[in-house]
């Protein structure tokens, strides 16, 4: 509408100007409601091929949408492990912090297994004192050995100077040379057991004590799997779990949880023609339902590069682009140009989204002639003709959801 009074103003107004004062025809006389097609012929005709090409290029480079949503993430509150539900920390909804308890499970089988893998970790530290004791208990065998070998050694050596003077006979030196070797034998039987438990102490039990402290952290994890905590801050809602129901990570989840920042960014789905014109960057503007009589500055952080309804998983079936019933939407993502501009608007909200194009740095640039320059300045002016749709729609918006909507 207001491009076509807009386009009238140039071309019927100008038209009937000339039929009046030039042709001296006037309104209700020459100029009829019967004869007004053919007296303003040329006015009427330019006025509409005029608004055609106006509203063609307004549309064009200042795009419009309503598929605009404020999209928000959503976390299930899901166990890690099967169970029956024990305690419950949270009502219906309510907020919680990062790390709060929102259920638990019964954990007694899991308190069980880190009971079993404690005591393991006892029997362990008292294996490893009693083999403390066997150590000292190999050295004093190992020194009582060492102490016979010698004296067995002395005893050996007398008797062979004694025999060698013919006062001792060679058979008891003969006994006591094999008397040696078996002294001999039994150190080295000795330091082999004081090695044994050495090898038991330094080694094999601290071993056995990691493997039981390992067992007893994966028992405490197990353990605490049973309270399901919340990963973020946010707000709970539809938690309908009760005492005594059991729960499983397959199933549905037991309710959502809605992180405090959720809801910053807006979802907009513009028309594929617009794919050349949408730029990050560009200026936005959107007014939503849930926030009436309210325009948003907004700007593009990103141009989603794919379009949906393209998308394809491959199967056993070939893909026929027949089979695609509506074409997608060119996905854009706009965030508040001022901090705290989506104060207000409730998260899922619907809105209405103008994007306006930018041809500045194109109009500085030192190649761009006049002619191409006095063009894309008025290609930029001409989204003020936008934005004054867009803030009658503002203003509309409520009287048409709630007068003419249906109620």
């Amino acid at each position: 509408m207001l491009e076509l009074m807009f386009c009238s103003l140039l071309t019927i107004l100008p038209d009937y100007l000339f039929r009046r004062y030039v042709q001296g025809k006037r309104l209700g006389k020459e100029i009829t409601l019967y004869s007004v097609w053919f007296e303003l012929r040329w006015g009427i005709t330019s006025c509409l091929i005029l608004t055609i090409l106006l509203v063609t290029t307004i549309f064009y480079n200042h795009p419009s949408t309503s598929s605009v949503t404020l999209f928000f993430r959503t976390v299930p509150v899901l166990p890690e492990t099967n169970g029956r539900v024990a305690k419950i920390y949270v009502g219906y909804t309510g907020h919680v912090d990062k790390g709060a308890p929102i259920f638990e499970l019964d954990n007694s089988k899991q308190q069980a297994a880190v009971e079993t893998a404690r005591r393991k970790i006892a029997e362990v530290d008292t294996d490893l004192a009693a083999a403390k004791l066997d150590v000292r208990k190999s050295d004093a065998q190992m020194e009582e050995a060492k102490s016979s070998l010698q004296q067995a050694i002395d005893e050996f050596e007398t008797k062979r100077y004694l025999g060698s003077k013919g006062a001792a006979p060679a058979r008891e030196v003969e006994r006591l040379q094999l008397l040696v070797k078996g002294r001999e034998a039994t150190v080295l039987a000795a330091t082999a057991a004081r090695d044994v438990a050495q090898e038991r102490v330094s080694t094999q039990l601290p071993a056995d004590k990691a493997s039981a402290e390992a067992a007893l952290a994966e028992a405490e994890v197990e353990l605490n799997k049973t309270v399901v905590r919340a990963g973020v801050s946010g707000q709970v809602q539809q938690f309908v779990l009760r005492v005594g129901d059991i729960v499983n990570p397959l199933m549905r989840p037991a309710g959502v949880l809605i992180p405090d920042d959720a809801g910053r960014t807006l979802v907009a789905g513009f028309g594929q023609l617009e794919a050349q014109i949408m730029k990050v960057g560009m200026t936005a503007e959107v007014t939503c339902v849930s926030k009436p009589f309210a325009i948003i500055p907004m700007v593009v952080t990103d141009v989603q590069d794919y379009i949906a309804a393209g998308q394809f998983r491959g199967g056993e079936q070939l893909i026929d682009p027949q089979q695609v019933t509506r074409p997608g939407t060119l996905i854009a993502y706009l965030e508040p140009l001022y901090k705290g501009g989506l104060d207000g608007v409730t998260p899922g909200s619907s809105c209405i989204a103008n994007a306006y194009s930018n041809n500045h740095d194109e109009i500085a640039a030192e190649g761009t002639g006049a002619i191409r320059g006095a063009a894309l300045h008025a290609v930029d002016a001409l989204a003020l003709v936008h934005a004054i749709i867009l803030r009658l729609q503002a203003l509309v918006l409520p009287f048409q959801t709630l007068v003419f909507g249906g109620h």
